[in-house]
């Protein structure tokens, strides 16, 4: 994996318009992440761009939800082996570590399958306390399970460093809440 240099980036990437680099987007975006199986890397917002290069190339570009994500290897190869078996021969995956990920690039769609997977997804955006500092923010996180409100966080890290442990006093159940980053 080739790290690039900081280039701004939409607040959402979106699918190409060209025919050939939106061909190179649509095989990696299903590619999904290894951590949440169920969400692809394109809804989970760490795509950030895709590209035909030549007749048989493609370059990828991801963002990693945080600078030493383990997943990050997986993924590579994934997207690797996924546009191989497309057609594409020669295949470069770039890391652009800025501007860092955000859960603000998480598509709808990314969100709903969080959900329904279990996993509260993020509430809020990234910005709070972007100038002064971190802010801790007391959060009514939503039960995946039941829909209450009448949570808990019982770790600041659940399954991954991306998400949090939180318990429903209503339905009685854990569940991991993906972190505002």
């Amino acid at each position: 994996m080739t790290a690039v240099a900081a280039r701004p980036a939409p607040a959402r990437a979106v699918r190409p318009e060209n025919a050939a680099d939106a061909a190179v987007w649509d095989v990696a975006a299903t590619v999904n992440d290894p951590e949440i199986p169920v969400l692809s890397i394109a809804d989970l917002g760490i795509l950030r761009g895709a590209e035909a290069v030549g007749a048989h190339g493609a370059r990828v570009t991801i963002t990693p939800t945080y600078s030493g994500c383990p997943a990050m290897g997986t993924i590579e190869v994934d997207l690797e082996r996924a546009l191989a078996a497309a057609g594409f021969v020669d295949v470069r995956v770039e890391l652009c570590l800025a501007p860092a990920w955000t859960t603000d690039w998480m598509t709808d769609v990314g969100r709903a399958t969080l959900e329904e997977y279990g996993i509260a997804p993020p509430s809020g955006t990234a910005a709070v306390g972007a100038n002064r500092g971190p802010v801790r923010v007391r959060l009514s996180v939503r039960c995946p399970r039941c829909g209450s409100l009448a949570t808990r966080e019982m770790s600041r890290f659940g399954s991954t460093s991306c998400k949090a442990l939180y318990s429903c006093s209503d339905c009685q159940e854990p569940f991991d809440y993906f972190k505002v980053l």
